[in-house]
C-alpha cells in the first residue's frame, strides 16, 4: 500500500500519486500513459486523470503495480472495484492481459489465452484470489508458458492449483525445477495446430517466444514496443549473448504476426506488413552490416 508520507515530489498535485517504493517497471505507464510518466529514476503522476476513462485507467495502474507504489489521497471504492473487475483485460480473440504484475518478476506483464483445447497462462502474475476465480470461471489453466527464467513469479502456485503443465526451456529450467515440460535446442516446437514455441536465446540462454494463431507473439523480454520512438526494441543490457540475440530477432522474420505482447515494455498491434518492417528496422539498427545478407 502506498504511503503518502513517501509521496515523490515529482508528482503533480492531486489525488493520485506514486511513492518512493516505485521500482520504475513501467506497468503504470502502459496502463495509464496520459497520467504517468518516467521522471528520473521513478514513475510519477505527470497529469492528474480528468475523465472517466483516465480515472479508470489510473485505478487499473494502482492495482497492477507490483509493489503497491501508487496511492490516492481519497479512494473511490466503487471505481476501485470496477478496475478490479476489468482484469484480465481483454485484448482480442480470447487473449487477455492479466494485470496484478508481480514484484518477483520486476513487474513483468503476463497474459491469458482462452482456448477450447485448454487455456494458457503466459508468464505469471501475482497469485491472488480474484485471478484464480476468473481463471476457474473460464475453465482453468492447462498450460503455463514461461518465456524465460526472470518471469516465473508465482507460476508454481497456479500450476499446483489448476494442475497445469509448466513449459520452460532447458537452459533456464533452474528457475522452475518442477516444470512438467522442458524444451531443448533451438528448433520450433508445435503444440496442436495453433501454438508454436520459438526458442529465442539472447536475453537469457533459454528465452522463448510463443506464437499463437500466427498472429499473437508473446515475447517475454526479447522484444517490445517503445511508444515514444514508435519502434520495436530489444535488450541492450542484461544480455546473455549479443549476437545470439540478434540472430534470434532475425529468426522471427520467418513468422507472421501482428501482435507483440511483451513481458516488459508496451504491447503493439500492427498490420503484418508494418510489423515485419518494424522488425527489419530493428535489425538494421542493431546489425547494419548484416541485414539483408
Amino acid at each position: 500500500m502506498a504511503d503518502r508520507n513517501k509521496r515523490l515530489d515529482s508528482n503533480v498535485s492531486g489525488n493520485f500519486y506514486v511513492d518512493a517504493t516505485c521500482i520504475n517497471c513501467d506497468t503504470c505507464r502502459q496502463l495509464a500513459p496520459l497520467s504517468f510518466e518516467e521522471v528520473g529514476d521513478y514513475s510519477a503522476v505527470s497529469r492528474q486523470p480528468d475523465s472517466e476513462l483516465q480515472i479508470h485507467q489510473a485505478y487499473q495502474a494502482l492495482l497492477a503495480c507490483p509493489v503497491g507504489s501508487i496511492g490516492t489521497e481519497q479512494s473511490d471504492k466503487a471505481r476501485l472495484q470496477m478496475a478490479m473487475a476489468s482484469f484480465p483485460l481483454r485484448l482480442e480473440s480470447g487473449v487477455s492481459y492479466c494485470g496484478f504484475n508481480s514484484e518477483k518478476s520486476f513487474g513483468a506483464n503476463s497474459f491469458f489465452i482462452e482456448h477450447p483445447a485448454g487455456n494458457w497462462l503466459i508468464d505469471s502474475p501475482r497469485y491472488i484470489k480474484h485471478l484464480v476465480e476468473v481463471f476457474e470461471r473460464q475453465g482453468g489453466i492447462a498450460h503455463i508458458f514461461l518465456t524465460h527464467k526472470d518471469d516465473v513469479a508465482d507460476a508454481d502456485k497456479y500450476a499446483a492449483h489448476f494442475g497445469a503443465t509448466r513449459i520452460i526451456h532447458q537452459a533456464d529450467a533452474q528457475a522452475a525445477p518442477g516444470a512438467e515440460r522442458v524444451i531443448e535446442g533451438e528448433e520450433t516446437v508445435r503444440i496442436g495446430s495453433e501454438f508454436q514455441i520459438i526458442p529465442v536465446p539472447g536475453h537469457t540462454a533459454g528465452s522463448m517466444a510463443l506464437l499463437y494463431r500466427e498472429r499473437f507473439l508473446f515475447t517475454g523480454d526479447h522484444l517490445w514496443w517503445d511508444p515514444h520512438t514508435k519502434s520495436l526494441e530489444a535488450p541492450t543490457r542484461l544480455i546473455w549473448k549479443r549476437w545470439t540475440l540478434i540472430e534470434s530477432i532475425r529468426k522471427l522474420l520467418d513468422y507472421p504476426f501482428d501482435w507483440v505482447l511483451a513481458g516488459h515494455g508496451d504491447r503493439i498491434h500492427l498490420p503484418q506488413s508494418e510489423m515485419r518492417a518494424a522488425l527489419e528496422d530493428l535489425l538494421r539498427r542493431r546489425s547494419p552490416a548484416t541485414v539483408g545478407t
